[in-house]
C-alpha cells in the first residue's frame, strides 16, 4: 500500500485514544543511522499559527540524540495493529538492540525523516521549539514524585507538521 499526503484538517481521529491506547513511534535520523521509540504521551494543536505536534522524550532515551541532531522527526500510528512491536520498541533500547530486525517493521526513508511502511498515519514534523521540563515548573502536586522520582525528565518538542501521510 502506498501513502498519500493529506491536509491535517481532514483528519477525524480521536488522538486522545490514539496516543494513549494505540501509541505511536517517534523516529528520527536517516538511512545510515536512525532510532525509534514508542510514546504514549503527546499531542497536537495550533501554535504560532501552525499545525503542530507536541512530543515528550526522556533524557535517558537513545532517540533523544537523534531528535537533537536532526531537523525533522516522524510520528507513526498503526491503529492498534502493531501493539506487540510497539511494546518491544518501548521496552528495548536501540543502543544495544536492533529494533527493526526484532520487530520486522519496514523503515521508509524520505528526504526528511524515516517512518514505517506498516503505519496507517504518519506526521512528518519539523522542530520549532525544545524545552527541558523540570520540577521548578510543575504546579500540580504529586506529578514530580509520581513521574520523575528518578529525575529522568522529559524534553518537550514542538514540531511543525509539514506533511501528513495516510494509507491509500
Amino acid at each position: 500500500m502506498e501513502f498519500k499526503t493529506i491536509d491535517p484538517t481532514e483528519l477525524k481521529n480521536n488522538f486522545f485514544h490514539d496516543v494513549n491506547n494505540d501509541w505511536m513511534l517517534i523516529t528520527a535520523g536517516n538511512e545510515n543511522k536512525f532510532n525509534t521509540m514508542t510514546a504514549s504521551w503527546g499531542g497536537f494543536g495550533i501554535m504560532w499559527n501552525k499545525n503542530v505536534s507536541f512530543a515528550f522524550i526522556r533524557d535517558s532515551r537513545y532517540t533523544l540524540e537523534f531528535i537533537d541532531n536532526n531537523e525533522y522527526y516522524t510520528l507513526s500510528f498503526f491503529g492498534g495493529n502493531k501493539k506487540k512491536e510497539l511494546g518491544f520498541c518501548g521496552s528495548h533500547s536501540g543502543r544495544d538492540t536492533d529494533k527493526i530486525k526484532e520487530t520486522g517493521l519496514s523503515p521508509v526513508f524520505d528526504d526528511k525523516a524515516p517512518y514505517f511502511g506498516e503505519a496507517e498515519l504518519v506526521f512528518v514534523c519539523k522542530k520549532l521549539y525544545k524545552q527541558q521540563m523540570n520540577s521548578d515548573c510543575v504546579i500540580a502536586e504529586g506529578i514530580t514524585d509520581k513521574f520523575y522520582a528518578d529525575n529522568d525528565w522529559h524534553e518537550m518538542f514542538i514540531g511543525e507538521i509539514v506533511s501528513v501521510l495516510v494509507k491509500e
